[in-house]
């Protein structure tokens, strides 16, 4: 069964554009899909050409690559002529055009971090829904405004080309009403304050992952950290979203890079007995908090562990401290554990992270890592003899949001 809502079309010899801007960034990739019934879901998405556009603003510097790793460009821009994310968004897609010249795209997607209650799968972008995700703007306000920077850059540069949105939310949207709730008055929970989720497409693609790699533990009770400058875990059975640590918004549940993760709402009513305005709150709570707060150093994770520092210790032991903990809160709600997947930047590549967590797993679920197996980044981790399978998997976010493209285009013709 796949877990996509839909089958997945046919289109060989199209081309989706993806699109994933941040807020400092604008990444896109050249994927062909095709057909391909031994895959989940009927269908593969092949990358054919990726690249970035980083320091936007400051220091910009393009740097794109075909699939095979040949460099088609790299380099830096005076920042006039790169000022924000349209000139950006303009500059990429001639970069990449060296990619797409014989197969010009057949649709872009976009990744957009909140949906609201309204999307519970990637839809075709119209004034509408800019208008409906542009007023969603306040619970994403790291995210949001640069996705939908990038949907307006292309509409006036090829206003005929089919945009689509494939949100972060998405894939928590048909866990049950427990795991949205607040409690606050229900009629908060009516108009829409409720636990959305988020890192959705990253959790899609390991559900999907897991079929090839690990087909024994694919419909059971899962567990995935999806561990970078933003984190989160999602609890999973049969592949689908039972319940995930963020909320409301992208700040909730664990410590991410500058972010606070969960926090007592009292804190925020404390800053504002002190005097600090809406804007300076916001700025402390995602941008001034997280590993970067605790250890006062940095958000990467990298630094953090070549760093010798008191404080960048306690921010690593912090972070682990509250995977763990959250990991075994989610096991609560599976009613078991049948394997742990990392994944995201840290979550793949921070060996130490990894092993830090499911040492403190060890008593409880009597997890056991390999320690050179985690050591080379294996796909699978944990070493002879533990009772649940660790899994190290990279994610494809913008794999996943080609394939939703490529239906959403399907159905568009359909109709």
């Amino acid at each position: 069964m796949s877990t996509l809502a839909h089958p997945l079309p046919a289109i060989e010899g199209h081309v989706v554009l993806v699109v994933n801007a941040g807020s400092s960034s604008i990444k896109c990739s050249v994927y062909r899909v095709v057909d391909d019934p031994q895959a989940e879901g009927g269908a593969r998405a092949i990358l054919g050409a990726g690249g970035q556009i980083e320091a936007i603003g400051v220091t910009p510097r393009v740097v794109a690559h075909m699939a095979d790793g040949r460099l088609i460009v790299d380099e830096t821009f005076p920042v006039a002529q790169v000022s924000d994310h349209d000139a950006a968004f303009r500059l990429l897609r001639l970069v990449l055009a060296v990619g797409l010249r014989d197969t010009p795209p057949a649709a872009i997607g976009h990744r957009v971090v909140h949906g609201g209650a309204h999307h519970a799968d990637a839809v075709l972008i119209d004034d509408a829904v800019i208008e409906e995700l542009d007023a969603l703007t306040p619970l994403a306000p790291l995210h949001q405004p640069h996705n939908l920077e990038a949907i307006r850059a292309v509409r006036a540069a090829a206003p005929d080309l089919v945009q689509v949105a494939c949100f972060d939310t998405a894939f928590h949207a048909r866990a049950g009403v427990l795991a949205k709730l607040f409690a606050l008055p229900y009629s908060y929970y009516e108009n829409g304050i409720h636990r959305y989720g988020f890192h959705g497409l990253s959790y899609e693609y390991i559900a999907r992952r897991l079929h090839t790699v690990a087909p024994e533990i694919a419909r059971g009770r899962v567990i995935v950290a999806h561990l970078g400058n933003g984190a989160s875990l999602c609890a999973m059975q049969d592949g689908k979203s039972v319940e995930t640590t963020m909320g409301l918004t992208a700040l909730d549940g664990l410590p991410m890079g500058t972010r606070c993760g969960a926090l007592d709402a009292g804190a925020v009513l404390w800053m504002m007995a002190r005097g600090m305005s809406r804007d300076d709150i916001e700025k402390t709570l995602y941008q001034e908090s997280g590993l970067k707060g605790l250890s006062g150093i940095s958000s990467d994770m990298r630094e953090l562990l070549a760093s010798d520092s008191e404080r960048a210790k306690l921010a690593i032991e912090f972070f682990t401290y509250r995977i763990a903990q959250d990991i075994g809160k989610l096991a609560v709600t599976l009613g078991g554990l049948d394997g742990v997947v990392f994944t995201g930047g840290i979550g793949e590549h921070a060996a130490p992270v990894r092993e830090a967590v499911c040492a403190r797993l060890k008593g409880l679920f009597g997890i056991d890592v390999d320690h050179d197996a985690n050591a080379a980044n294996k796909l699978r981790i944990d070493a002879h003899g533990s009772r649940v399978p660790v899994f190290a998997i990279p994610t494809d976010e913008e794999g996943m949001i080609a394939l939703h493209t490529a239906r959403i285009l399907r159905d568009s013709h359909k109709g």
